[in-house]
């Protein structure tokens, strides 16, 4: 038997020469009829061929993009956890330096769209790390590959005909369109759907480059939250205290009366809304953890990313901003 320090990395190098013995036969199996297919439907939609050879022509399916795709995580991370690794003080100071460097641009954006500038820095300091990691995967064969393995097909199809599109617009390079491997792009990490939606073109220069133009992608991310339903100025919610034995599974959104008549009482700064503000409680590590009372401007941070996690990160960096400026 195996020590229990090898398992894992045995299991992992099984799984990755698996998968490399299986993308041949994938390739012989369909791979060339799905291009095929993908090159008409494109085709009808009107990308012209000089963009389908630049992109498909011996495009090859990534198997690491599979093997991501089917690993299961090996743990949750507890709330606690998950804010020490995501929103350490380091991200957070440098946050504010990044907020002071590109101030007027940041500002002239949130007055534009009708956002709050420190939460564009704030998602562009979660998503990636103020555009320090962005991914290297090819965005094409990333969306392809996903789209013929057949798990969600469907997503992924039309992921990958909005890909085509962002190139035959001229929006970035075939070989400079990389993201994650699940084809999240640029320092704003939007999906080509996404991308097509609400990618900006700030300083007019008929590309929308959320890969390196600094003022595409931070307005491309007031952008998308203010047609999310974004308040200017409103706050998110705060952290709050419930009685003993609070019934968690009621209203999932009442006003704010409603949960302060139940016995909801706030925790420090009690923040400044009519009473009729529709609230949610949100518990992101369960019954026993901190609980927060949450407003509009939360719901669409959720728009953007649905995981309370991911949320709490933002508008922590986002309040230690505020409180800075």
């Amino acid at each position: 038997m195996l020590p229990d320090s090898l398992r894992l990395p045995v299991a992992v190098l099984a799984c990755s020469t698996l998968l490399l013995l299986f993308m041949p036969s994938v390739r012989a199996s369909g791979w060339e009829e799905f291009l095929a297919g993908v090159r008409a439907e494109a085709s009808t939609a009107g990308i012209s061929q000089q963009t389908l050879d630049a992109a498909l022509s011996e495009l090859e399916p990534d198997a690491r993009v599979i093997e991501l795709d089917r690993r299961q995580p090996e743990g949750v991370l507890t709330f606690d956890e998950y804010m020490e690794s995501r929103v350490p003080e380091s991200l957070i100071a440098r946050a504010a330096e990044k907020y002071a460097e590109h101030r007027p641009l940041l500002e002239a954006i949130a007055a534009h769209y009708g956002f709050d500038a420190e939460y564009i820095v704030a998602i562009w300091a979660v998503e990636t790390r103020f555009g320090s990691y962005t991914g290297g995967f090819d965005v094409i064969a990333a969306v392809a590959t996903l789209a013929f393995d057949g798990r969600r097909s469907t997503f992924f199809r039309n992921e990958l005909l909005h890909a085509l599109t962002i190139l035959e617009e001229g929006h970035i390079a075939r070989t400079d369109m990389t993201g994650s491997w699940a084809g999240a792009m640029g320092q704003s990490q939007f999906m080509p759907s996404s991308f097509n939606r609400f990618a900006v073109d700030w300083d007019l220069d008929r590309r929308r480059d959320i890969w390196r133009n600094r003022g595409d992608v931070f307005a491309s991310i007031a952008n998308y939250l203010a047609r999310a339903g974004w308040q200017r100025g409103m706050p998110w919610g705060g952290a709050v205290t419930v009685p003993s034995g609070f019934d968690f599974t009621r209203d999932d959104v009442a006003p704010l009366e409603t949960w302060l008549s139940r016995g909801v009482t706030w925790q420090g700064e009690t923040p400044v809304l009519p009473l009729d503000a529709a609230a949610s409680l949100v518990s992101p590590s369960g019954t026993d953890g901190p609980a927060f009372l949450v407003f509009d401007n939360y719901r669409a941070i959720l728009k953007w990313n649905r995981s309370d996690y991911f949320a709490m990160s933002v508008t922590a960096i986002a309040d230690a901003l505020s409180r800075q400026s």
